[in-house]
């Protein structure tokens, strides 16, 4: 490793991203297989940002998390919030943000209280947990919303 890598200087490890991040969307109305096609454009997006492949369990795990909040968000504007409408991935070197637009302007309510045993219902608790952040916010360009999630990009 070189002294550039940001592996050795305790910098982010996102390394092919420039100085001031990649935004990546998918458009997503009146597609089919939406959960698939989410996840599979996050999958590229985390490989071409180095996220992925990795021999690092703790990198691998953070890339499995971000799939499956994408799945759980996108599932959700499907269920709840007439289906989404585009998936936004942004990355800088210090966050990985995803937002999932729906037309819906009603903010996603988790199930309280919570129950584990219960069946369904886990999704929005599951994104609390895996993620830094999350909420949601009204779009500007249109009726509706952005339920997003954050996470912080781990350093070396």
């Amino acid at each position: 490793m070189s002294a550039s890598d940001p592996r050795t200087t305790g910098r982010a490890v996102l390394p092919s991203l420039p100085p001031h991040g990649q935004i990546r969307r998918l458009a997503l109305t009146g597609a089919a297989g939406t959960v698939g096609r989410c996840r599979d454009h996050t999958r590229q997006a985390l490989h071409d940002w180095g996220w992925l492949p990795t021999d690092d369990p703790d990198q691998q795990a953070r890339a499995d998390d971000v799939l499956l909040v994408v799945s759980e968000l996108v599932t959700n504007a499907s269920r709840h919030a007439q289906g989404p409408d585009q998936l936004i991935l942004s990355a800088t070197e210090r966050m990985l943000r995803v937002d999932v637009l729906d037309g819906l302007a009603a903010p996603p309510q988790p199930q309280l209280p919570h129950s584990p045993g219960r069946l369904g219902g886990h999704g929005l608790h599951t994104v609390a947990l895996l993620t830094s952040r999350w909420g949601s916010t009204p779009r500007g360009d249109a009726p509706g919303k952005s339920v997003w999630a954050e996470f912080d990009v781990p350093t070396a």
